[in-house]
């Protein structure tokens, strides 16, 4: 099975470290996998996103039109992807920042409160954390075992020291995307 998942937001918010952290848990887990980044030359404030695919196949290529889920961090990012997610898709959007509510009936839609999650473990930074567990909640791509032991592994050194906060916010994400799946 393949499955193939945009993750975008702002530069700042983690999107390409949240898309690597799958591909490398997939990777460790003996997936295929790709991760294609793309973002502006800001640092921070400008937009980024990266496609993440992971299968039991080879993989084609690494191009997507339409993902299979889409991992939403702002509203420019949810007005852009929105559309564009397959039917019967997921959609994370993160309803601390994203206000919209998606119209279309064709979707499983979880609005998870990823920046509110991340802050009661001391860090908004952690919210792009919050958002995979949201998805792995909703399609266990991954055993979230395998993405907590990824984590560990791969957060910077200059990060190390929030480790157990990132694990934590991680399982928050996860159970946060049962409670609040369609609802906003």
């Amino acid at each position: 099975m393949e499955t193939s998942i945009i993750f975008a937001g702002f530069g700042g918010q983690g999107v390409l470290f949240a898309g690597q952290l799958l591909a490398y848990a997939g990777m460790e887990e003996g997936r295929h996998v790709t991760w294609i980044p793309s973002y502006g030359p800001e640092m921070r404030g400008g937009t980024a996103n990266c496609t993440v695919i992971i299968s039991d196949e080879p993989i084609g290529a690494p191009v997507v039109a339409r993902p299979d889920v889409a991992v939403v961090l702002n509203l420019p990012s949810y007005d852009k992807y929105e559309p564009l997610v397959k039917p019967g898709g997921l959609l994370v959007v993160n309803s601390s920042i994203v206000t919209a509510v998606s119209t279309r009936t064709d979707l499983e839609i979880v609005y998870v409160p990823a920046n509110a999650l991340a802050e009661e473990y001391g860090a908004t930074k952690m919210m792009n954390v919050a958002a995979v567990g949201a998805l792995l909640a909703r399609r266990p791509l991954l055993p979230l075992t395998a993405v907590s032991q990824t984590l560990a592994a791969h957060l910077p050194a200059s990060k190390q020291h929030l480790v157990e906060a990132n694990l934590r916010v991680l399982q928050a994400g996860w159970q946060a995307a049962g409670e609040v799946i369609g609802e906003r």
